[in-house]
């Protein structure tokens, strides 16, 4: 595994045989031999994780008062947008926490304008954190895939406000249906910028073949593992 993921100056990267300029416009990718596989492997992951949903779903039933999914609206290939499935992990009042610290904190507002993330998020509750260290609160997505709006291995979903961060990018990411890992997650997820966040998906985009795809899908399981201990 040493030599799965590189680090080339701003760029991780998982280094494939072939790379196209980097102005050559990207087109679909995968197409029949991509989603084949996808299907394989998410029926196969839903029936061999069915226990681990049921647990998770038990969980939050008896810990955590209020839906068992999140449903958040993204958007997928070509643009056309999709409810993206993920178990719950926060609170009922989650905007109205949001709001509040935002109104209160300017370092959380600052972090959260850059990253749309907060390290120390108010709406997160405990079951929602363990579910979100250890990434069993995307296990849903697997049904996002067989229904075809997302991939195993691919961007991971955006909504339409953070689709603007691409900028001339863009093409890459509608390119591609979302996946529930990517290039992304495999470089630092944690630890990234979102500027290469989207030179990720560019890249994946522009490079994609069966054989990154399995390089990526080798290193999420490490990656995941680091992120936990992050």
């Amino acid at each position: 595994m040493a030599n799965v993921v590189d680090t080339r100056g701003e760029l991780p990267f998982i280094s494939a045989k072939r790379r196209s300029p980097a102005h050559v416009a990207p087109r679909p990718v995968g197409t029949v031999v991509k989603r084949s596989v996808d299907l394989v492997l998410a029926a196969f992951g839903i029936l061999l994780l069915s226990p681990l949903l049921l647990l998770c779903c038990s969980a939050l039933i008896l810990f955590s008062p209020g839906p068992v999914l999140f449903r958040h609206r993204r958007v997928g290939f070509n643009g056309q947008t999709f409810d993206c499935l993920k178990f719950r992990t926060m609170a009922p009042d989650a905007a109205e926490r949001l709001q509040r610290l935002l109104e209160s904190d300017p370092a959380a507002a600052a972090e959260w304008k850059a990253t749309r993330k907060l390290r120390a998020d108010p709406r997160v509750t405990l079951l929602g954190a363990a579910l979100r260290r250890s990434s069993l609160d995307e296990l849903p997505q697997l049904f996002n895939v067989i229904r075809g709006d997302m991939s195993i291995v691919g961007p991971r979903p955006v909504t339409e406000e953070e689709l603007a961060r691409y900028a001339y990018k863009v093409d890459a990411y509608l390119a591609c249906r979302p996946g529930i890992t990517g290039l992304w997650q495999v470089s630092g997820r944690s630890t990234t910028t979102y500027r290469r966040r989207v030179a990720c998906d560019a890249f994946y985009a522009r490079n994609w073949s069966m054989v990154l795809d399995s390089k990526i899908m080798l290193a999420t399981i490490p990656a995941l593992f680091e992120d936990a201990a992050y």
